[in-house]
């Protein structure tokens, strides 16, 4: 499906962050890495960013491959063009003529569809990763500032799994991690109900906010670690350190989402 194609200037900013972070030391390591940004919208802006940001923070040779179902938005992209940086017209089949996709971002695509179709979709898509490749599948607000994506990998039978639910959000406009649920990626939303794994999560995430405002004077970033470190100290497995906290994120493993 064609989506609403609404992307801004810097609005997966959050995503690109992480993907320097999570698969930095990955990237560097293979031969002629390729990210694909699927289902771009009607304006390259984020794809091109992406180019910018891969080639500046982790290797100068990475291409990024922008891929839209929209013919008419592939055709305007061209002008973008540029070295490491190229469009082309398909779907979840991800046409990159056989090359293995090292990081496959696919934000705002799946929301419009049914649950039931995400599997295939992953399906379809991881099978155009290389090995130890990631999909990253999720959604944000429309300037970027709440947002949410889970890191997909092929298991040992080449089936998608998830491996991470990561949730992003500029603290300062936060007003309580709970509002996640809002973005959550379609695999996920319809799960954040009473009883399920996903409701407690977002729930003690809340509860930790609360008991910690009064750190909010320091600033929300603060605020926002003590919440962090109060989950991983009631056993949910947060991983990373302050370091990515005080940027207004925290990943948990998705095993910890399975009821």
């Amino acid at each position: 499906m064609v989506t609403r194609g609404t992307t801004g200037v810097n609005r997966l900013r959050r995503v690109d962050r992480w993907v320097i972070h999570a698969r930095c030391s990955y990237l560097r390591t293979v031969d002629s890495p390729l990210c694909v940004d699927l289902g771009y919208g009607r304006e390259p802006w984020t794809t091109a960013q992406w180019r910018e940001t891969m080639r500046t923070h982790v290797r100068e040779d990475i291409e990024v491959l922008g891929i839209e179902i929209d013919r008419d938005r592939v055709a305007a992209a061209q002008a973008q063009a540029a070295p490491g940086l190229s469009f082309a017209h398909g779907g979840f089949e991800v046409p990159t003529g056989g090359r293995p996709v090292h990081v496959l971002r696919a934000m705002n695509v799946l929301r419009q569809y049914d649950e039931s179709a995400v599997v295939d979709a992953w399906t379809l898509m991881a099978a155009a990763l290389a090995p130890d490749g990631v999909l990253i599948d999720g959604t944000c607000d429309e300037v970027g500032r709440l947002g949410t994506w889970l890191a997909v990998c092929r298991d040992i039978h080449g089936r998608p799994q998830p491996q991470s639910l990561t949730l992003s959000a500029q603290v300062a406009t936060l007003e309580q991690p709970s509002r996640f649920a809002t973005r959550l990626p379609k695999s996920l939303i319809h799960h954040h109900v009473p009883g399920t794994a996903l409701h407690r999560l977002l729930a003690d995430f809340d509860r930790a906010w609360a008991s910690h405002a009064g750190l909010a004077v320091f600033s929300p970033r603060q605020r926002f670690i003590a919440a962090a470190r109060q989950l991983r100290d009631w056993g949910w497995p947060v991983a990373d350190n302050e370091q990515r906290w005080r940027l207004g994120e925290v990943t948990v493993d998705y095993g910890c989402l399975l009821d």
